[in-house]
């Protein structure tokens, strides 16, 4: 037992050492070494004002039923590319709170499991893909560019794909509730965000 301890004592000193040393790190875009396609899924990947709210809307899709998880597998990574190409066109953006809205906004669907007309179902992933996608792409001009782009949107379908499907595949209500939980946590931390930018502008 002493032995473990101390064992996991020296694993702890060398993760703070490890942790003393931080590499290069660059502001926002992501930089993997292994070119700008893989530049952009790591992108994707590790910004979780990106990563969350595309989460909630597979699982709100998923939700929904089979049809809009399909829908959205397609529509969202569509719309991202093609927000991404404007996004990268343009010369600057606003400070509108984009992701706080957004965790708002799809959290609390999920955590509602509210029913929306089918047409409705239809324009959240466009609408997501393409402000998302425009915010994406004008940070990525001038690195990752449109590979990065067509990285971020491979990695959207395969999420999408996923996380839709194995919603889909949930049969015991139990279940249901555990995705709607994890939406109230989305909506909840979408409150703490704009509560920080409210913050910031007061």
């Amino acid at each position: 037992m002493r032995q473990r301890k101390q064992e996991g004592f020296a694993a702890a000193l060398g993760g703070l050492a490890l942790l003393c040393c931080p590499s290069h790190a660059s502001a926002h875009l992501v930089t993997t070494g292994m070119g700008p396609v893989y530049d952009g899924i790591g992108h994707l990947l590790l910004t979780p004002e990106d990563l969350v709210p595309v989460l909630a809307l597979a699982l709100y899709a998923g939700l929904q039923g089979a049809l809009p998880g399909r829908r959205t597998m397609f529509l969202l990574p569509a719309a991202w590319f093609v927000g991404g190409l404007a996004g990268s066109a343009a010369n600057g953006i606003t400070s509108f709170p984009v992701p706080a809205i957004s965790f708002l906004l799809l959290g609390g669907l999920v955590a509602a499991d509210a029913r929306m007309p089918s047409p409705a179902v239809t324009v959240l992933p466009v609408l997501l893909g393409l402000v998302h996608g425009f915010l994406n792409g004008f940070a990525l001009k001038d690195g990752a560019g449109t590979p990065g782009l067509a990285g971020i949107t491979i990695m959207l379908f395969v999420l999408v794909a996923l996380a839709s499907a194995f919603v889909v595949s949930l049969k015991r209500p139990v279940m249901r509730i555990v995705v709607r939980v994890v939406g109230s946590w989305v909506f909840a931390s979408g409150l703490l965000m704009l509560g920080w930018v409210l913050k910031g502008q007061g």
